[in-house]
Parts: C-alpha cells; structure tokens; sequence
C-alpha cells in the first residue's frame, strides 16, 4: 500500500482483527469496530458499525440457538451493519471474516453493504483454520495497512513462544487424552485450530484433525472418548457464562464416569484466549500448555482467566449446583 499507514482510516468487524491492528500500532487508524471489540481497552472507546442481533451474554445457550433459528427462518442478518455510517466515513482498509457467520458479520453482508461506493474500500477477509494460519493473517493484515515488518516482528515474537512450548512438551512421556467443548446445549466441538492448540500443548486428541470445521456431536461421542483432561471454552462466554452453562453438562448421563471429572481435570477458560484467532491464541497455547502439563510449566496462566473442577465436593453436588465446586486456577 503506498498511502503513509498514519494517514489511514480502518474498520474492523471482527475482534481479532481488531487486536492484531493494536498489537502492530495501528489502534490510532481504527475508526470502526464491532460490537464485540474490547481488547484493549481503547478498542471500547471507537464507534461501533457491527452489532449482533442477539446478546449471548445475557441468554443460555439454548435461548440462542432458538433466537438464532427465529431470526434465519424470517430471513433475517444476524447482524446490524450501520451502512450509513460506512457511507459517511469512508474508511481505507474494512477487515471481515469468511469463517463463522454466527460469531461475527461476514464477508459476504460486509460486501453488499460497500457495494455503490463512490470510493470501495480495500477488503481484507480473514479465514484462518490453524495455528499457523492465524500468523498468516497477521502478516495479511500488515501487508495491507502498510505495517509489514510491524507483522513481522510480531510473528517472530509468537513463533519463538509456539517453539518453547514444542520444545518442553517433547520430552513428556504422558499425552493424556484432552477434549475441548466449545458449546453446549447443543454440544459444540472446537474445530479449526483448536485441535492445534490442544495437540502442540502436549494433549492428544485422535477424534479430530487440525483444520476441521467447528461441529455439533452427541454427548456419547464425549463418553466414550473419555477425555483424562477437559477443557470447556464456551465460545463468546467469560467464566461466569460458563459457570451458567456447565450444570447442562454435569446432568448428563456419564458425567460421573468421565475420567477428567473422577480426577478433577475439568477446567472452564475464559474463551478471549481462543476463540479469538489473534496473538492471544499463543497465550491461549501456553494456559492449556501448563493445564495439560503442570510438571513442566508454571506461571502462564492469567489470573482470573481458569476455574478447575473440586472432584471431592463435585462427588457430592447435584448437577444443578455444580458451579459451586469450581475453584480458581491456579488455587
């Protein structure tokens, strides 16, 4: 791009996006965001041009799915796109997603929405399906901003952390079985890189391979799988979301018999640190990295960002109070 980076003007529909401009800084060139672009904490401060329609915060996971359907099967966006805005401030660079038409706007309404411009803006639309394409977006986002050694500082950083964990974890004799949960009610696995995460953590997960699209699955399939580790990151959910949603899990037949929960490996993970594929994936890496291995990493874990299962109190709870049995991590 030939125009001076400081002179641009930047709208990103999607949080990842918008933590990577910061990271590069470029968080002075944002104009827009979206409903859901709170990292940092200036990213609360740009106008919002992205809403959903439907507040996950506030609703259990089956009121979304039900407010979800209501609202495709009248024809309806999932999300508002403030077109006159865009119209009124006409932005350089909009960066959207192909990948998840749920968790965020799309390419294909942020199209729609540009086209008739007298000036279209450039159209950066992200798709990253693994760990290593998430750093490839970093790098597409800094080609076209004009932050191009900006990405490449900051993939290096990100690199040598991924390469400390492969190198701890390569030395562990033990690979427990991990499973990550990604939604509830109905079931939703972590596709895309999560099975990434979970494998160079030092988990072992043969169920499914990096890449793999986000899919719904039977409670059985997580039975029989009897995962010695689960990790349950509901997408869009902090920790108390999760403390909302996890008594639906624990009332489900085999919860008891589950390896992870006879032993107390059953942690709920703030989701910012994986749903989200920006730099903070790696930290997301690093947390299931020392989860997965506490023998060989220490100190990675955020405070306030994990909450581990009381197998002792659990034992003794019904599942309608099972929040009550989690305790922060690390105690």
């Amino acid at each position: 791009m030939n125009q001076n980076p400081d002179d641009l003007k930047i709208c990103s529909l999607l949080p990842s996006g918008t933590e990577i401009l910061f990271a590069l800084g470029l968080g002075g060139q944002v104009v827009g965001v979206s409903d859901l672009c709170d990292y940092p904490q200036a990213a609360r401060d740009k106008r919002i041009v992205s809403r959903s329609k439907i507040d996950a915060s506030v609703l259990s996971s089956d009121q979304v799915e039900e407010e979800m359907r209501r609202l495709l099967e009248a024809g309806e966006e999932l999300f508002e796109l403030d077109r006159d805005w865009l119209y009124s401030n006409p932005v350089d660079v909009v960066l959207t997603q192909d990948l998840c038409y749920f968790c965020e706007v799309d390419a294909g309404q942020v199209m729609g929405a540009l086209n008739g411009m007298l000036r279209e803006p450039r159209v950066e639309v992200l798709q990253p399906r693994t760990l290593r394409e998430i750093l490839s977006s970093i790098r597409q986002i800094g080609n076209a901003c004009g932050a191009i050694e900006a990405s490449c500082r900051l993939v290096e950083e990100l690199e040598e952390r991924i390469s400390k964990v492969v190198a701890a974890v390569a030395g562990s004799l033990t690979r427990p079985r991990v499973f990550s949960v990604e939604g509830v009610n109905p079931l939703v696995i972590g596709g895309h890189w999560i099975p990434d995460l979970l494998t160079t953590a030092g988990g072992s997960l043969t169920m499914y391979p990096p890449g793999c699209p986000a899919k719904r699955i039977g409670w059985q399939e997580i039975v029989d799988y009897s995962p010695e580790i689960l990790f349950i990151d509901l997408c869009s959910s902090d920790l108390d979301r999760n403390l909302r949603e996890v008594p639906w899990l624990a009332s489900q037949e085999g919860w008891h018999t589950l390896p992870a929960v006879q032993t107390g490996e059953v942690y709920l993970i703030d989701h910012v640190y994986f749903s989200r594929p920006g730099p903070r994936v790696v930290q997301g890496l690093e947390i299931l990295a020392q989860l997965t291995h506490p023998e060989i990493f220490h100190g990675l874990v955020p405070p306030d960002s994990v909450l581990k299962l009381d197998p002792a109190m659990a034992g003794e709870t019904s599942p309608e109070e099972i929040n009550r049995c989690f305790r922060p991590y690390p105690g």
